[in-house]
């Protein structure tokens, strides 16, 4: 397994610890590196990638919200949820990952974390997200034909 899948999986556990606990990021992110004995390698891409969903949640929520037409993000799984909302922070905000990267990255995080139905789920909801970003940006992850 690469190190960025490694490092996004410790992200979802850390997001989904914080939805239950409330707690501080770089505690909760400490707490779930030293019980799950995370490599010291992919900390740091995961530290950011936490730190950038948490800084940017109203506005990712906002987009998982209007993605998801008939399911309300608080009936969501948790794990569901986190995973979403990772991925929705890389679409958005992180310009050096190609967000069909982040989706089928995220497809995989829901097939390990979730329930049967998460993958799907989790690429339907980030398909809308991602096309609703090409329209408002015109940020297509893939060079255009001349």
């Amino acid at each position: 397994m690469g190190k960025r899948r490694r490092a996004r999986e410790l992200a979802v556990q850390v997001l989904f610890h914080i939805e239950y606990n409330q707690g501080d990021p770089e505690e909760a992110f400490e707490l779930v590196c030293t019980h799950f004995e995370s490599p010291e390698s992919v900390r740091p891409f995961s530290m950011d990638l936490v730190k950038g969903v948490v800084k940017h949640r109203a506005e990712i929520d906002t987009r998982i919200r209007k993605a998801s037409r008939n399911w309300r993000l608080e009936r969501m799984s948790r794990v569901d949820r986190s995973v979403l909302r990772l991925a929705t922070y890389e679409i958005i905000f992180r310009e050096d990952i190609p967000p069909k990267v982040s989706i089928d990255e995220a497809v995989e995080l829901g097939k390990k974390f979730g329930t049967d139905e998460s993958p799907a789920f989790i690429n339907g909801i980030l398909d809308n997200i991602y096309n609703t970003w090409v329209m408002e940006k015109g940020r297509p992850d893939e060079p255009q034909p001349e």
